[in-house]
């Protein structure tokens, strides 16, 4: 019969095995052996396992917290975790900017007036490198391309004389704006043979931001996906007459948001802060089922069961069970350009990018004069009128751990009306200028007149000299497509026109003695305007009459703050909004409240609509 021994679970080092174990001898073997000198022969061999308990304890504890969130400190996993969470880590952060592009060109008689000839309007490819000079150089990155010869509503030319000689201009200077990014476009390209599932390609490199495009060796594009069983994308249409005759002429809306199908697609993550995989999918080009359109003769065809199909769960990102998400590349040659840069580095002030790269920068006119042409070519100039901003650094171990936490509520899903907000506002500018946006529930009145949405998003968009307008039809649709995908099956989105209330100011104060009043009235005309800049207001915000008189009297010469007096102005005829407010009507305690319709005040033409005097004391 064996006897029960007495063992201790619960040791965790090298000495409480030891003395376990010495202990454990002196009471069940007490005559066998009782040499436990450091020196002794048996003394090895129980500190040999006392180790060998030691560091097995310790892998087993570090694997059990290698599978915590909370808990993991090697990349790897916190990266592995992330992911599982459903957030992907960020390498680098890009800093953004616009960047002024200019060229001269020589002027030319049209009849009897001198205009620019834009014979020698220069082309800017797309992807242009402009860097600053000073120190250790950054460069930036130009997304759209730059034709000078051509000029619209989208893509306003400024044109000012440069050069006059016997009071005829000579040459003009001619001004396209763009946005950059902090970065530099790499190329790699991956070779592929025969078919193969979740075919696997690394990038390695420091700072890796993000995937540009994929392209074959037959010019077919492969979209990145979030994950390989998502089958839609978004494309954007150009919104010309040809592609959409309806909402050609909405000029806040350059491009028409669509979603597409696509076979030849890839998921990307970051196996640690310098390594980039792309994984693409399992099926054969030959032998897809990616276009299957659900019906009774295919939903649940994959099952490997025929009897019952009652109780099947059935996924909506791949209903017929397929395993191919997506086609494998194969006997081809995938081009892969990514961006690499960005980092809190990046954020540089204004007035630095004037360095640009010439070698992406061409004539598209043949014939020129060669030295006119080369004059023209060497004035080729550029800056940044403001300074670079949104440049971070990868996230930490623990902003890797805070946001993979933060990040699986959500489940990228609109759950809360400022999930829908900050939704409608991401959208990408070029599917339209979303300048301001407010979600709300409906309004009772509208509940009453019949079915309603679940929620209201309304809009206002912006105009080439950045006034308040109202969303076009074809910018509503952008939205409306872009927030689809995030929506909840039970919600029901309505998009609407906000309001613009405009309105004038008035003030009048009472200097100090020995203070120019025309200086002083200038000083709070400039306060008021940054005040009342419209990039500081958001819709339903209330006018705060007391932060007026308090932002007037910091204005230096000012002694007393006698009165302020906001007035409404309307009408399209002068350039305001159509709608009026009794905005004396809405003052309550000191304060304005915009009007129960979501609305927003916008001081329109600060340069007009801003008058003060000075007034005596008495």
């Amino acid at each position: 019969m064996a006897i029960r021994r007495d063992i201790n679970y619960i040791n965790k080092d090298f000495a409480e095995y030891r003395n376990t174990l010495i202990n454990y001898s002196q009471t069940y073997f007490p005559t066998t052996y009782t040499d436990f000198t450091e020196t002794s022969p048996g003394m090895m061999f129980i500190e040999q396992a006392a180790y060998v308990g030691d560091v097995l304890s310790f892998y087993l504890d570090n694997q059990v917290q290698e599978t915590y969130l909370q808990y993991a400190r090697q990349d790897d996993n916190l990266y592995d975790l992330a992911y599982m969470y459903g957030y992907k880590p960020k390498a680098t952060g890009l800093a953004t900017t616009l960047v002024d592009f200019y060229q001269q060109v020589p002027s030319k008689l049209s009849g009897s007036a001198y205009v620019p000839d834009f014979d020698y309007a220069l082309y800017v490819n797309q992807n242009t490198v402009v860097s600053t000079t000073a120190g250790s150089p950054t460069s930036f990155t130009t997304d759209e391309p730059i034709d000078f010869s051509v000029s619209n509503s989208l893509d306003p030319t400024t044109v000012s004389v440069a050069q006059v000689s016997a009071g005829n201009p000579t040459y003009y200077l001619l001004k396209k704006t763009r946005r950059a990014f902090s970065g530099v476009i790499n190329n790699t390209s991956v070779t592929f043979g025969a078919p193969e599932e979740f075919a696997t390609t690394e990038i390695n490199g420091t700072n890796l931001a993000n995937i540009i495009d994929v392209f074959d060796s037959d010019g077919n594009q492969w979209y990145e996906v979030d994950y390989l069983g998502q089958d839609a994308v978004y494309t954007g249409l150009k919104n010309v007459n040809t592609n959409d005759p309806n909402t050609y002429t909405d000029a806040d809306t350059p491009y028409i948001l669509q979603t597409k199908r696509v076979q030849t697609r890839f998921a990307t993550r970051f196996l640690n802060a310098n390594t980039l995989q792309l994984q693409f999918g399992a099926g054969s080009p030959t032998e897809t089922t990616e276009n299957v359109i659900p019906n009774p003769d295919n939903v649940g065809l994959g099952l490997p069961f025929g009897q019952s199909k009652l109780t099947t769960a059935y996924s909506p990102t791949n209903f017929v069970f397929t395993n191919t998400y997506g086609i494998a590349p194969s006997n081809t040659t995938l081009t892969i350009r990514y961006y690499t840069g960005g980092g809190v580095q990046s954020n540089i002030p204004s007035n630095t990018l004037t360095n640009p790269t010439t070698s992406t920068i061409q004539f598209l006119r043949g014939g020129l004069d060669p030295t006119t042409a080369q004059y023209v070519f060497d004035s080729i100039a550029t800056n940044n009128p403001i300074a670079a901003s949104g440049g971070q650094d990868g996230d930490t171990i623990e902003e890797i751990r805070q946001n993979s936490i933060s990040n699986f509520p959500t489940q990228l899903r609109n759950v809360t009306s400022n999930d829908y907000l900050i939704r409608a506002l991401s959208m990408p500018p070029k599917y339209g200028v979303i300048s301001k946006a407010w979600a709300q529930k409906p309004l009772v009145e509208d509940i009453n007149d019949g079915p309603s949405a679940t929620l209201d998003i309304y809009l206002l968009s912006s105009d080439l000299n950045g006034k308040l307008t109202t969303a076009s039809q074809a910018l509503k649709e952008n939205v409306k497509t872009y927030i689809n995908q995030y929506r909840m099956i039970s919600d029901t989105i309505s998009i609407k026109n906000a309001f613009v209330i405009n309105f004038n100011v008035n003030f009048e104060i009472i200097t100090f003695p020995d203070y120019n009043g025309n200086q002083v009235i200038e000083e709070c005309i400039l306060a008021l305007k940054d005040y009342f800049s419209i990039d500081k207001w958001q819709i339903n915000q209330p006018i705060i009459i007391s932060n007026l008189f308090v932002l007037l009297d910091q204005v230096e010469g000012v002694q007393t703050v006698k009165q302020v007096n906001l007035n409404n102005v309307a009408g399209t005829s002068q350039g305001y909004s159509k709608y009026a407010y009794d905005m004396n009507g809405a003052l309550q305690n000191g304060t304005i409240f915009p009007s129960l319709d979501p609305s927003i005040f916008e001081l329109k033409y600060p340069d007009n609509d801003i008058k003060g005097r000075v007034v005596t004391l008495f």
